[in-house]
């Protein structure tokens, strides 16, 4: 194989691992801080993410789903309105 090649994967992996291990330890440093407070704040503060995160978005989305199928319904009553007054057998 390449050095060169070698390095660059060296590299690489040791980037992708000193990563995943900083997002784990952001999760992991509320139960080293001493002072109770701050402790029990930091909690606070990772329970409320974890809410945002599981929160859903559908309600939002789906008020938006329910004033598009009403429009939706309104411009199709118009055409059936302007189709009926065409004459079929002229």
């Amino acid at each position: 194989m390449d050095s060169t090649f070698v390095k660059y994967a060296f590299a690489a992996l040791t980037a992708l691992a000193i990563s995943t291990t900083a997002a784990s330890a952001v999760e992991q440093n509320c139960r080293f801080i001493q002072a109770k407070p701050d402790r029990e704040a930091c909690y606070k503060r990772q329970e409320e993410e974890l809410a945002a995160k599981r929160k859903p978005a559908a309600p939002a989305n789906e008020s938006k789903t329910l004033e598009t199928l009403h429009q939706m319904r309104q411009d199709d009553d118009a055409v059936y309105r302007s189709i009926n007054n065409i004459c079929r057998g002229c």
